[in-house]
Formats: C-alpha cells, sequence, structure tokens
C-alpha cells in the first residue's frame, strides 16, 4: 500500500503530532509499505529553522525508510491568530500543489489539529480521485476558544462550519480518544466511519533506565523528588497552578520541579517563577527528542496539567503512554474524562482537580513521603504501558487504511 501522508509536524520536530507520525509511519515501512510524508521545514514552536534546513520551494529526504518531500511555508511562532493562520494556510496551498506531482498513491491521510491540512488532504483527494482519511487530534476550534485564543465570532463560526464539512468529506475519521468519537456521533457523523486509534508510546525507546546523574548533577536535582513537565509550555495547559504549587511546596528542599520545553506560555512561566524568586523550578530549553529518556529518567513523577474546561475533558495527553514506558507515575491535573480513566483503571497514578495549586501540592508531597505507594505505582505504570504501545496502534491504523484504499469510488463520500 502508498500512503500520502500530510502533517505539518514531523522530526526532528518533537511535539506530539510530529511523533505520532513518524513512529506510525516507521512501522508501516517495516510492514512493507510505501510511506510518503508532506510537511514543511522544521521549525516548532519557536518559528526558527532547524540547523541544516532551509525554507525552500521544495527538498526531499529519506528518514528510516520514510521519503520526506518538505515545502515551503511562511514561518512564525507558535503564538498569535494571525500569524499562525497565514502558518497554516501557506502549508496548505504548499502540500496540495506538491502532493499533485508524487506517484499516486493509495490512499491519502491529513492530520489535525488545526484543519487546514486537512481541508488540504480533502482537495487534493478531489483533485486526483483519492479516498482521504481525517487524522482527528483535536476538536478545533473549540479548544482555541476554550484557552481564550480566539472569541466567539464570524471567524470561529466559519472554521466550525468547515469541521463539520471535513467530518463529513473524509472517507473515514481517526480520532485519537473515544470521547472524540462519542463527539462527533453526536453531531451526526455517521459512526461506520469513525475508527479510534489511541496515541501510544514506542516501548522500545521508552523504557525504564538508570536516572542519569550527569543531568542530574548539571540541573541541581540530586537527591530531590522531582516533578517532571516535559513537553509544550502551551495556553491549554494551566502552568500557572504548576507555578502555584511549587510556591506552596518552597519549603520542601527535598522536592524539585523540573520543565524542559516551549511554547506560547514558556516566557510568561519563567517571569512568574522569577518573580516568586522560586529556586525549586529548573527550566530548559526544548531538548532534541533523542534526549527525552534520559530527562525523563530524572522524574520521579511525570505532571499533566490542562486547563479547567470541558473540552479538555475529552482529551488524553500523549505524555501519559511515555511516562507509562519509563515507569513514571502519573499526576493528572485535569477535567474528568477519558485520560483520567485511564489513570484510574491502570492504577499508573493520581488525579486531583484542574487549576487547583493546593491539591496538586498535598498529591506531591503525599507521593514524595510515601516510598511504596510510589513503588507500586511504578510497577502499575509498567504492566499497563503494553496495552498502548506504538506497534499496536500502527497496526489497527494501517489496518484503516487498507480498508478505506480499497472502497470503490462509488462508495466514497461526495465531494
Amino acid at each position: 500500500m502508498r500512503i500520502l501522508f500530510l502533517s505539518d509536524n514531523f522530526p526532528p520536530e518533537g511535539n506530539a503530532p510530529a511523533t505520532r507520525t513518524y513512529e506510525h509511519a516507521i512501522r508501516w515501512v517495516r510492514a512493507g509499505h510505501e510511506v510518503t510524508v508532506i510537511t514543511c521545514a522544521p521549525n516548532f514552536p519557536e518559528g526558527k529553522l532547524f540547523p541544516g534546513y532551509r525554507n525552500r520551494a521544495r527538498s526531499v529526504e529519506t528518514m528510516d525508510g520514510i521519503r520526506v518531500v518538505r515545502v515551503k511555508t511562511y514561518i512564525t511562532a507558535n503564538e498569535g491568530f494571525v500569524k499562525r493562520t497565514l502558518d497554516y494556510l501557506s502549508f496548505m496551498a504548499s502540500s496540495v500543489v506538491a502532493g499533485l506531482f508524487e506517484r499516486r498513491p493509495d490512499v491519502v491521510v491529513a492530520t489535525s489539529p488545526q484543519f487546514f491540512c486537512a481541508l488540504g488532504g480533502w482537495v487534493l483527494t478531489r483533485l486526483r480521485g483519492l479516498p482521504f482519511v481525517f487524522e482527528l487530534r483535536d476538536l478545533w476550534p473549540a479548544s482555541i476558544t476554550a484557552v481564550g485564543a480566539m472569541k466567539r465570532s464570524l471567524a470561529v463560526r466559519m472554521l466550525e462550519k468547515l469541521e463539520m464539512f471535513l467530518y463529513r468529506a473524509a472517507d473515514a475519521i481517526v480520532p485519537v480518544t473515544h470521547a472524540f468519537r462519542d463527539e462527533l456521533i453526536r453531531r451526526g457523523i455517521d459512526p461506520a466511519k469513525i475508527h479510534v486509534v489511541l496515541n501510544g508510546v514506542d516501548l522500545s525507546r521508552y523504557a525504564p533506565i538508570d536516572r542519569s546523574e550527569t543531568l542530574a548533577r548539571q540541573y541541581d536535582l540530586q537527591e530531590r523528588f522531582v516533578v517532571g513537565y516535559l513537553g509544550t509550555h502551551g495556553m491549554a495547559h494551566g502552568l500557572d497552578s504548576v507555578v502555584e504549587a511549587a510556591q506552596l511546596l518552597r519549603g520542601r528542599d527535598d522536592i524539585a520541579f523540573f520543565f524542559a520545553g516551549s511554547g506560547a506560555e514558556r516566557a510568561r512561566v519563567e517571569s512568574l517563577v522569577e518573580e516568586r524568586g522560586l529556586d525549586n523550578v529548573r527550566m530548559i530549553p526544548r531538548q532534541p527528542k533523542e534526549m527525552m529518556p534520559q530527562l525523563w529518567s530524572l522524574c520521579d513523577l511525570s505532571l499533566i496539567p490542562l486547563r479547567d474546561n470541558e473540552v479538555f475533558a475529552s482529551v488524553i495527553p500523549s505524555k501519559l503512554f511515555e511516562g507509562m514506558g519509563m515507569g513514571i507515575p502519573a499526576l493528572m491535573s485535569l477535567p474528568q474524562g477519558e485520560a483520567t480513566q485511564i489513570v484510574r483503571e491502570t492504577g499508573c497514578g493520581r488525579c486531583v482537580p484542574p487549576e487547583n495549586a493546593r491539591a496538586m501540592a498535598d498529591a506531591i508531597a503525599g507521593l514524595a513521603d510515601d516510598a511504596d505507594e510510589l513503588a507500586r505505582l511504578r510497577s502499575n505504570s509498567l504492566k499497563a504501558a503494553p496495552a498502548y504501545s506504538r506497534d499496536r496502534q500502527a497496526e489497527l491504523m494501517a489496518d484503516i487504511l487498507a480498508r478505506v484504499a480499497e472502497l470503490p469510488a462509488s462508495q466514497r463520500q461526495a465531494a
């Protein structure tokens, strides 16, 4: 099967969409499929080109057997609605043009969270008479209004119309949570074409390892209970509450908070930490993907916060599964939903109310003082991880793509 995949994030970028796409694609290649990914020059989230890359009209490379076609886009940091929209639109246009000149695939997949990439995928399939699969990673634009990035307006209503159009136009939709599937069905989308493929963890990469003593010394984390927040510092994550929890625990010399990553809220979080003089917080920039296991090895607890909005009850942060693979318990601070259900059913961590710094601080202190309970959570995390292996999720999605690729033209969605 020849698969053409559109995604504006791909390695060496290390965010969740890039990681999922790469880890699925490499497994499809190993299974004998031909995979081409159309993406842009890596620049997320700072809007700065990664070393060794240029923003060319078209460049082609091979990455672990995956054919990667990079197209020219308007590059900007992951902040500011207008500039990001220009970024999204430029990728949509460039990816469609590039896709017209690719060898005819059996199926085209386009991923969210933003829907202009998916719209590009739909346009390409209509121009070439191909089946279209929409990978749904986020309920956009609901998520951007939930964090206050946009208010209810004509623009939002237009995006909502685009959202519903794409759901109806896709031959298949692959949401990353069962909650997304339920929401689509509630909106009248045919359940038969919705197939859930959860996020997961590459167990060949994320497995228990000894703490990196070199990094522990470098960041002054020796002999400390380390609470790690590793990932994008975005508007959705409610990091103010994490800073408040760190302030509540500043008297505990044995507890440290460790932030690694970047994003729209990074500078503001740094300012808050500096203003409050929090010497129990360590903040380092975004690191290469290959460094992540070593960074995780520093952590005793993985902190997974989201803002207190019902939209975020439907998401499952991908760092939950990486922590499972490493045997690192999760402290979930987000609305009750599918993610908290996984934590409770597997016993891989604790859940506290979202944006509640006191509850977060109390849970951290309790686990820091209870070695037996922490060991139990670690054991449960490792036991739970195989059910969410990337091998399993990639195989599930490949089966879906194969079924869609075999659909006769008469059974595909109308243009």
